[in-house]
């Protein structure tokens, strides 16, 4: 326990020094534990006592041939887990309160294949649009799930282990499957959860 106290107070030291000065902003009480690889770092924002683990990998993507500048916030009272992974090359945005379990991915990008045989290899290519992810306050991203560009989850969702979400889910909603299907919306006028009509 007192290791375990040593190791999380060492990381806020060092996200305060160091990862303060090479963030965009840093909230009080945050602490990034050693991640695999940050790239971006002033474009990324994070709240106040949120926690990113240990092997993250965290990909800020800035380009010179498209008028945007790309932006990654997260939120308050996060904690994103090990191995996760977050590509921003637009817009992604992590409301208050969200939990992301470890090994998921989040992307707001693509990689466009037409023509296939032509131009850069595929994965070096990136879309020319605006794109986004947008995870709302207070909900939870089930361990290996995959958030696809152009997503927007609401407020208060579960999403079930091992989705992919593809579309956008409403608040108050549990979704699971590939591609992520809602199966229940919580009713606060009832107070209950209702699955949705065949």
């Amino acid at each position: 326990m007192r290791l375990h106290l040593l190791k999380h107070y060492w990381r806020m030291f060092i996200s305060r020094i160091f990862w303060r000065a090479l963030l965009g902003s840093l909230g009080s009480r945050s602490v990034i534990y050693k991640p695999m690889l940050i790239i971006g770092a002033h474009r990324i924002h994070i709240g106040q006592r949120s926690h990113i683990r240990d092997f993250a990998r965290i990909e800020v993507i800035e380009r010179k041939e498209v008028d945007w500048k790309p932006t990654l916030r997260i939120g308050n009272d996060v904690n994103i887990e090990q191995g996760v992974h977050i590509v921003c090359q637009c817009e992604v945005t992590i409301g208050d309160n969200v939990s992301i379990t470890p090994f998921c991915a989040i992307v707001d990008t693509y990689h466009p294949h037409t023509p296939p045989d032509k131009g850069p290899k595929i994965g070096s290519r990136l879309p020319q649009e605006r794109t986004h992810v947008r995870i709302g306050t207070g909900s939870f991203i089930g361990t290996h799930t995959v958030i696809l560009p152009n997503v927007s989850i609401g407020r208060h969702c579960v999403i079930g282990a091992g989705s992919v979400v593809t579309s956008d889910i409403p608040d108050n909603s549990i979704a699971v499957g590939v591609p992520a299907r809602v199966i229940s919306t919580y009713k606060n006028s009832i107070d209950a959860w209702i699955r949705p009509e065949a």
